[in-house]
């Protein structure tokens, strides 16, 4: 409960971040938990999921923006990550930017490794 340490991000290089349980279950203070980190990688992951899936369907995004809450439970853990999508996509209908973005929930990487936790999702075309 007292101890801290560090993650590093080796590959990119981009640097190494403090972690502390405080950070983790009480508030940041300028340091990082499992729960950003993974909320990091599946936003950043279904982003990509998506932007790729509405290419290939012939409707290219020209922005989107994705965030991940992780929500973190003590003595339970990781109780379920919400995702908030939100593009421009010309030329799609509401219904079909749904559609899209639900498959990308259901087969990102990151969805798929997580399918343990439930994964919630608001999507809308702005």
């Amino acid at each position: 409960m007292g101890g801290q340490g560090t993650v590093s991000l080796d590959s990119s290089k981009v640097g190494a971040f403090e972690v502390t349980w405080p950070s983790r279950a009480e508030q940041p203070d300028g340091r990082t938990s499992p729960e950003e980190l993974i909320a990091a990688a599946h936003s950043t992951c279904y982003s990509m999921a998506l932007s790729h899936g509405l290419a290939g369907k012939g409707t290219p995004p020209e922005k989107i923006d994705t965030r991940a809450e992780v929500t973190f439970q003590p003595g339970e853990g990781i109780t379920g990550i919400h995702l908030t999508v939100r593009a421009s996509v010309p030329g799609l209908s509401a219904a079909d930017f749904e559609r899209a973005a639900q498959d990308a929930k259901a087969n990102c990487p990151v969805s798929k490794a997580l399918a343990g936790t439930k994964i919630t999702l608001d999507a809308a075309l702005v």
